[in-house]
């Protein structure tokens, strides 16, 4: 599942600052280009990690309803 990304990132503001100190507009743009799919591939927004906790939380509380039964059944046993 696709996220929309939230993080704000203005490739002309950014391609303009390139250009005034020297880069070509050509190189410019795919430098702009290259940072936004950077940014909008590669980084974690908040509400991904937000995600990422509540998916860890559940595994971990399924470990260890897993763990505490096995403990159970084990002093049964014993």
């Amino acid at each position: 599942m696709q996220t929309m990304r939230a993080i704000p990132f203005d490739t002309l503001k950014y391609a303009n600052k390139l250009m005034s100190v020297g880069f070509t507009k050509e190189q410019a743009e795919v430098q702009a280009e290259a940072i936004a799919e950077l940014i909008n591939d590669n980084l974690a927004t908040k509400r991904d990690l937000k995600e990422l906790e509540s998916n860890l939380l559940l595994k971990l509380g399924g470990m260890m309803a897993a763990a505490i039964a096995i403990i159970a059944a084990l002093v049964k046993v014993l």
